[in-house]
């Protein structure tokens, strides 16, 4: 592990390589586990804001089940999520023409329609990071639904780190991850 700022990285999150792969894995990281995505106050109350322009992108079902669970929940761990159905599926997904899941909150983003493109433990994905009182943990979560994202990465030879350059930014800010990135490229391994 490394220490930057306040953040323990992995190893992993320098030396794997990855690049979503939505043409086979069809976004089955927004349906497969058994809670919601993990959300922050400010991001729980953002969605709660924006929904009216989320709304629009989503089936009648997922509209329901908004209204029915709210714009997020606890779930068992005790931990603020976005609503599943069906112990599934996020509520805020929408499945494109090919069939592959999507985010709505980030299609209306990408519509110009919100400024707020979807919670950064979305945008991460398949980086988690557990924040603990004086640090947080950022790990590479490897996951058989993400076997199709590894295998394109590691063909075109893009680092996860690399990859996932604008959420990382996001999350901790350019400098942070220009010190990443000289870590990257420079720290001999053992």
């Amino acid at each position: 592990m490394i220490e930057i700022g306040k953040a323990l990285i992995s190893f992993d999150v320098l030396d794997q390589h990855f690049l979503c792969d939505l043409s086979k894995c069809k976004g089955a990281c927004c349906v497969e586990g058994d809670s919601g995505a993990p959300l922050t106050e400010e991001e729980a109350k953002i969605i709660e804001r924006i929904y009216p322009e989320v709304e629009p992108y989503l089936s009648e079902e997922n509209k329901a089940q908004v209204k029915r669970q709210g714009f997020s929940i606890i779930d068992s761990d005790g931990d603020l999520v976005t609503p599943i159905i069906g112990n599934k599926e996020c509520v805020y997904t929408y499945r494109d023409e090919a069939g592959v899941v999507k985010c709505g909150i980030e299609r209306a983003y990408l519509d110009g329609k919100i400024d707020f493109r979807k919670p950064v433990s979305c945008h991460l994905f398949p980086i988690r990071i557990t924040e603990y009182k004086r640090f947080d943990a950022v790990n590479y979560q490897e996951l058989d639904i993400c076997k199709p994202g590894k295998a394109c990465g590691q063909k075109e030879q893009l680092p996860l780190w690399k990859f996932l350059k604008e959420p990382l930014i996001r999350k901790y800010g350019k400098e942070w991850y220009e010190e990443l990135q000289y870590a990257a490229e420079n720290m001999p391994r053992e």
